[in-house]
């Protein structure tokens, strides 16, 4: 197993990879975009901070790769959705740099309260300006406005409540208890840009929150309220914060994140008075680099050795324990996928499947369902797509297609602990409909397909024949496999009495040829034949 490392992360990294078996990891900071790409095919993990940019160029070319560890929390230079589709799972460091990213808040808060770098910079060139820079505020008594409440928004609440502020806040996921218990206001984004004399940004950067600070909620703002922005950079109308700076509306704005960055040399805000800038400083403590290097390091080995996927951004998360539990319906999860998608393909069912539905019942319901419908979604769409599918993939691959999913849980199974059922739709009519269970701890089996009730071992190759229920079906089913060398390894047949059908589920060692098949299909009685692969 090959790593990579392609960002200058703490040295405990590259000690914490190499801790995987047989693992060799490469530590190549700094690495030309034109050289990455040329590199990247030869690696099954790579780990960055921000500097490396993986487009879905560098992705296209990583054949090999299996996750990428961003030691950060934003995954702004990762191409999620490229990775998502390839099947790379991208993992990040949620939290490990939130004590340093609110700190710096506060640094620059209180740095625009007391106009601290510009009085700096005159003291240094000579100048002894004390009445121009006493006009500072005292922090205590003011109202603070922190948007978005999540560890780093928290975090900021606390400090500024210890420094005597009042905080109001927007979060449209922080119910009124957790405001309550969390010690803020929770009001509409109008208001808090209406009431607060100060306003930090702690919010992922998306067409929602793009430029969520502009003419328009400036213009809202108290005359000489501050603004900070350690999140993302285009949060923020660099722009408007301009105008608003020079028109003395906005008191100061601090960010340490642009639009752009490095930002442009003319950037308008470079011109303005009680304005700070910071080369987008926020996590980049000594401590904090240490921790998120570690966090997501020691994720990527879990997920490398284990398959357990932790602090990931585009799979559900699934926790060591909860994958043990959930390990044999997985793999019960994929083989109904398949079986139903390779039954249904060969039967009525001309194209893909417009609609696919999963019922968990019993026990199993009780457990995260968006693994067991990613593992269902990779055995369908394995069949139909020439690409590799995986678990991080297939959901994506779902969406792009137009495939409908729909899931139902249920607690009530009067026949099994649990049961997963898989319906698929063609058009407006159910084209296949299968249902498994796990036998002991481990063991998945069919129990249904379409009106057979059975049981037999989604395992191999197995043979599909649908016949009338009368004699001597399966002696010609046995001898003409036995004349074609094809062994049966099991048996499992259903019958449906009232319709005088049946139904057998045949798993033989070796797969019949098409000129077996066309034999078994021109047998007396037998209605149809197919084979799948498991």
């Amino acid at each position: 197993m090959k790593i990579l490392i392609a960002d200058e992360l703490s040295p405990e990294a590259k000690g914490i990879l190499e801790r995987i078996p047989g693992a060799e990891v490469d530590f190549r900071p700094g690495l030309a975009p034109k050289e990455l790409l040329d590199a990247i095919g030869r690696y099954d993990a790579l780990a960055v901070r921000s500097a490396t940019k993986v487009t879905a160029e560098v992705l296209a070319a990583a054949q090999k790769l299996r996750v990428i560890g961003r030691a950060g929390t934003g995954v702004d230079n990762i191409d999620l959705a490229a990775a998502t589709r390839r099947g790379v799972v991208v993992m990040n460091a949620p939290g490990g740099n939130s004590v340093s990213v609110a700190e710096h808040t506060m640094a620059l808060l209180l740095a625009l309260a007391r106009s601290i770098p510009d009085a700096s910079d005159s003291t240094r060139r000579g100048k002894w300006e004390k009445k121009k820079y006493s006009s500072g505020r005292e922090l205590a008594g003011k109202v603070l406005g922190v948007v978005g409440t999540g560890n780093i928004g928290q975090l900021v609440v606390h400090r500024a409540k210890s420094f005597g502020m009042k905080v109001i806040a927007y979060d449209p996921f922080l119910s009124q208890e957790a405001a309550a218990k969390l010690g803020v206001e929770l009001l509409d984004l109008a208001e808090v840009f209406r009431r607060a004399d100060a306003i930090t940004l702690h919010v992922p950067l998306n067409e929602q929150t793009r430029n969520m600070v502009n003419a328009s909620t400036l213009a809202q703002m108290k005359p000489g309220a501050l603004l900070v922005n350690c999140a993302r950079g285009g949060l923020v109308d660099e722009q408007a914060v301009a105008e608003a700076l020079k028109a003395k509306r906005l008191g100061g704005a601090a960010l340490d994140v642009f639009a752009s960055e490095p930002p442009e040399k003319e950037n308008p805000l470079f011109g303005c008075e009680n304005f700070i800038a910071t080369p987008h400083l926020g996590g980049s403590t000594e401590d904090a680099q240490q921790n998120v290097a570690a966090i997501v390091c020691e994720a990527m080995v879990e997920y490398l050795t284990t398959g357990t996927i932790r602090n990931a951004v585009n799979v559900p998360s699934v926790s060591a324990e909860v994958l043990e539990r959930l390990g044999p319906f997985l793999r019960l999860a994929e083989k109904l996928g398949r079986f139903a998608s390779q039954y249904a393909l060969q039967g009525e069912c001309a194209a893909a499947p417009e609609e696919l539905e999963i019922a968990y019942s019993g026990e199993v319901a009780d457990h995260p369902s968006a693994p067991l419908t990613a593992a269902v979604l990779k055995g369908v769409l394995g069949t139909f797509l020439a690409e590799p599918v995986n678990e991080v993939s297939a959901p994506a691959l779902a969406r792009e297609r137009g495939l409908s999913v729909k899931e139902v849980k249920t607690t009530d199974t009067p026949d099994f602990t649990s049961l997963v059922t898989l319906r698929l739709r063609c058009g407006k009519m159910i084209t296949t409909e299968v249902a498994g269970t796990i036998v002991g701890k481990r063991e998945p089996r069919l129990v249904r397909v379409d009106k057979f009730e059975i049981e037999a071992v989604p395992e191999g190759s197995m043979l599909v024949l649908h016949n009338n229920d009368a004699p001597g079906v399966i002696g010609n089913v046995g001898l003409t496999l036995g004349e074609a060398r094809v062994n049966i390894a099991q048996f499992a047949l259903a019958r449906d009495r009232a319709r005088g059908e049946a139904l057998a589920l045949v798993n033989v060692d070796t797969p019949a040829s098409a000129e077996v098949l066309d034999r078994l299909r021109k047998l007396p009685n037998v209605l149809r034949v197919h084979q799948v692969a498991l």
